[in-house]
């Protein structure tokens, strides 16, 4: 392999790292993330998941579980692969208990993502049918981002979000930054209904 490839393929993995390690200084407070607790107005939009089947998105999103949500997009090389791990973490850390919560990561690539990919990408991180991954019409994904203050016109640029809603619960726990998975299952596990 020539010098000039090496150092394209080790450009993905650089970039993981540099966030894994950029994390910590996230927030004037030291914390490794920043955490607030929204309201959110869901949009009444048809999603299409992994398996090809139509889903509302407000009824995915209002299970009497407790849900993880979080946006990606399966070519992304930075931020995505790490919190697609940490949502593999968390359910295999949770083990038989990985079926009380509903998790659901919304494409943000609806042009790329299509229920063949989603199910490619559902298998590379070894997730359960308690993980939905969701892809729909670009109109639909652009109003599910900005129901949820996650836009960007550009994918790349998009942030590392996770939002935690109680079982029954209308508010959401925003977490922006990326999380240890450690981090990530005390938010779940402190879950309460507002």
């Amino acid at each position: 392999m020539d010098k000039g490839r090496r150092l394209r393929s080790a450009v993905p993995l650089l970039a993981v790292v540099a966030l894994a390690w950029a994390a910590p200084a996230w927030g004037a407070d030291g914390a490794k993330y920043r955490r607030t607790v929204v309201r959110y107005e869901l949009p009444d939009v048809m999603l299409v998941n992994q398996d090809g089947a139509r889903v509302r998105l407000p009824d995915v999103l209002t299970a009497d579980k407790p849900v993880l949500l979080n946006f990606f997009f399966s070519t992304c090389t930075t931020i995505c692969p790490v919190l697609s791990a940490g949502v593999s973490a968390l359910l295999k850390t949770l083990g038989p208990q990985a079926g009380e919560v509903r998790v659901v990561s919304i494409a943000i690539d609806p042009d790329h993502d299509t229920p063949d990919v989603l199910r490619g990408y559902r298998k590379r991180f070894g997730a359960g049918p308690e993980w939905e991954l969701l892809t729909g019409s670009r109109e639909d994904i652009d109003r599910v981002l900005k129901a949820f203050d996650a836009y960007s016109p550009d994918k790349v640029a998009h942030r590392p979000l996770n939002f935690l809603r109680p079982p029954g619960g209308n508010s959401w726990v925003r977490i922006d930054g990326l999380i240890s998975t450690a981090d990530l299952m005390a938010e779940y596990r402190g879950l309460r209904r507002p």
